[in-house]
């Protein structure tokens, strides 16, 4: 039962430290605002799919995902923390396509830092990687401008694999020859790391060649104290990666191999369809477990890069950039890139700002 006073003071006395509370009401009246203006400044139309609600950092793991167990000890240290890998809006570049393309120009106007130059396939010798697989490896004016990219402040990695031509560890089957190839691609264009673009299953012992070429060089890099990101860049859909993409990153995991990144490579819907993205969305939260199980983590979303497929459906709108750029920064993605239709450089100005 609460218990009488008669002394009125004691509830107008305040412990020392212990802030007058007109002042507590003011900060919670600054506090109210300042929070509606942080979900104002949201993108518009950012809803369902699309909203921090249904994202990494407001909601629990998706389904699936193993959890990591309780435990007093200090988690070890990340082997992979130190590598080098993009972050922020990665530009990719066809160098057999576009083999003009002025890497410098691209820093200096439209302020992007991290490319990624493909695709290099295998040409008529199989263990020399060709662009495209019908440029010489040397035969893309867009390498020559590498140092000029790194002197501007730049990044640029390599794209083997691809949508057309034959996959080099596909073609060259000497294992040996085959890392060479990719060493020669590295060291010639002094890649800051490499990428492996893959569509459809392929034999099992061109997944055991390539990965043994990927622990190979890995171990190289780290004698010589550097390091050598690689990632994958793989097709997905509403029901996550394919279960060959699944073994296979398990497989190259298992050989010795380090991968940093799995990069979604997702179709964008029609312009006039009202939720393009959702599907996008849908697709990654689908993956994510199947990432996190192939590489042997219990959460994988800073391991998960985006690529929308501009294919045959016009650009990205500004609302569309802003929802990818949102959705990227709120799950903490790796990175976003595009693929298709190219963007204008007014896009690619308002992607590489919001994700800096």
């Amino acid at each position: 039962m609460p218990v009488a006073t008669d002394r009125p003071d004691t509830l107008r006395a305040r412990e020392p430290g212990t802030p007058p509370r007109s002042l507590v009401v003011l900060a919670s009246v600054a506090l109210v605002a300042g929070t509606g203006t942080a979900i104002w400044l949201l993108p518009s139309g950012a809803t369902g799919e699309w909203s921090a609600r249904g994202d990494r950092a407001a909601a629990a793991p998706p389904s699936g995902t193993p959890r990591p167990a309780a435990s007093g000890r200090r988690p070890a240290v990340d082997r992979e923390a130190a590598v080098s890998r993009p972050s922020g809006f990665v530009t990719f570049v066809d160098a057999a396509r576009d083999p003009r393309f002025d890497l410098p120009r691209a820093v200096r106007t439209d302020h992007v830092r991290w490319f990624t130059l493909g695709h290099l396939t295998a040409g008529q010798k199989g263990c020399v990687p060709t662009w495209g697989g019908l440029r010489d490896r040397d035969g893309a004016p867009v390498a020559d401008r590498l140092g000029r990219l790194r002197a501007a402040g730049g990044k640029a990695g390599l794209a083997f694999g691809g949508p057309s031509g034959r996959e080099l560890a596909s073609a060259c089957t000497d294992p040996e020859r085959l890392a060479a190839a990719y060493r020669r691609a590295i060291t010639a264009f002094g890649a800051a790391y490499i990428d492996f673009e893959l569509h459809g299953p392929a034999a099992t012992a061109t997944v055991r060649r390539r990965a043994r070429a990927i622990t190979v060089l890995q171990r190289e890099a780290a004698r010589e104290g550097r390091s050598l990101a690689v990632s994958f860049t793989l097709p997905v859909t509403g029901a996550g990666l394919a279960r060959h993409d699944q073994e296979m990153l398990r497989a190259t995991r298992a050989a010795g191999a380090e991968i940093s990144t799995v990069n979604l490579l997702a179709p964008v819907g029609a312009p006039a369809a009202g939720a393009r993205l959702r599907p996008v969305a849908s697709a990654v939260r689908a993956a994510h477990p199947q990432v996190a199980r192939s590489l042997g983590r219990a959460t994988a979303w800073d391991r998960i890069a985006l690529t929308p497929v501009l294919a045959g459906h016009g650009r990205l709108t500004r609302l569309d950039a802003r929802r990818l750029a949102a959705f990227t920064s709120r799950n903490r993605l790796a990175w976003l890139s595009t693929r298709g239709v190219a963007l204008t450089p007014e896009l690619t100005r308002l992607l590489t700002g919001a994700l800096r």
